[in-house]
């Protein structure tokens, strides 16, 4: 029996190639987008940065001392002093923890709010048009001006009941998370009304398959790319919202110096330290810019269409 040419098995071999799965296609679209790759290194330096950082410099973040007040960069205090002479790269290490962590808890917030009001839109008609009027009144609602009066209200019992940092963290991530949730349960209710319409779902709603199965092991899979694309812009959002709070002098006190704490207390000694605002600035800055460029690359990566598939 005559044997197939060389190059014809190689060519059947690369296109009978090992099966690649879902996220390995994913990763290889993901890593065409440079940008997405830039703004993942710069996020991890970051994070390893904030979180291992404190245990290499050792410096008291809430230490005081007068004497090196208001310094600009030096060798024992890398980012300068502020007013009271503590160390502004301890506490933008300090409070780059919690900006991180008020950003990714809000993110999970929003995130479930609005992928649960968005399947329940978009597969159960009955519950359409009011979950719709509802995200609507709340895209009408002034977020800011919403958000000072909440922590105005509620910030001292909080503080009581919790303590002055747990209690303005539930507060604060709360408040963000419950008001930030509208845009993805849109498009995730857009995305569900397209998916039920396909075979799989009449094939398994007409077998009997339960409701819960079907939106947990079919819906809900196919909803994926907008959702995760939405939780990068989600920490993106959280963490300039927080910052802006902060800046107004209504976030974290003071004893907690998040990065818009630090922005707030130094915009008083800006022309005498201007450094103290450009650290907490540019690591704001480049926080969203990373977030933003990692959801640009997701979005791509998960759209079947540049994959390939």
């Amino acid at each position: 029996m005559a044997t197939a040419p060389a190059s014809l098995q190689v060519d059947e071999k690369f296109e009978l190639g090992e099966h690649r799965s879902l996220w390995g296609d994913v990763w290889l679209q993901f890593r065409k987008h440079k940008g997405a790759l830039f703004g993942m290194a710069i996020l991890i330096v970051f994070i390893l940065a904030i979180y291992l950082g404190p245990f290499l410099y050792t410096v008291d973040a809430a230490y005081i001392d007068p004497i090196v007040a208001n310094q600009g960069p030096t060798l024992a205090h890398p980012f300068g002093t502020d007013n009271l002479g503590r160390d502004m790269l301890a506490r933008m290490l300090s409070g780059g923890q919690i900006s991180l962590s008020v950003g990714f808890t809000a993110m999970l917030i929003s995130l479930s709010l609005g992928v649960t009001v968005g399947i329940l839109a978009g597969y159960f008609p009955i519950l359409d048009n009011p979950l719709m009027r509802l995200t609507d009144m709340f895209l009408a609602l002034p977020i800011l001006p919403l958000l000072l009066v909440i922590i105005m209200l509620f910030r001292d019992s909080l503080r009581t009941a919790f303590g002055p940092e747990t209690g303005i963290f539930l507060l604060i991530v709360t408040v963000i998370g419950a008001t930030s949730w509208m845009n993805t349960a849109r498009v995730v209710r857009g995305e569900v009304l397209s998916v039920k319409q396909q075979e799989y779902v009449t094939a398994a709603v007409s077998i009997g398959t339960v409701n819960r199965r079907i939106l947990v092991r079919h819906i809900f899979p196919n909803v994926l790319s907008p959702v995760m694309v939405a939780a990068a812009l989600g920490v993106a959002n959280a963490i300039i919202t927080e910052s802006a709070l902060s800046f107004l002098g209504l976030g974290f006190p003071s004893d907690y110096p998040t990065w818009g704490r630090l922005l707030f207390e130094g915009k008083d000694f800006i022309n005498l330290t201007p450094t103290r605002v450009v650290w907490p600035g540019v690591a704001i800055s480049l926080t969203v810019l990373c977030v933003n460029f990692i959801g640009d690359g997701l979005r791509d990566a998960l759209d079947p269409r540049l994959r390939g598939r």
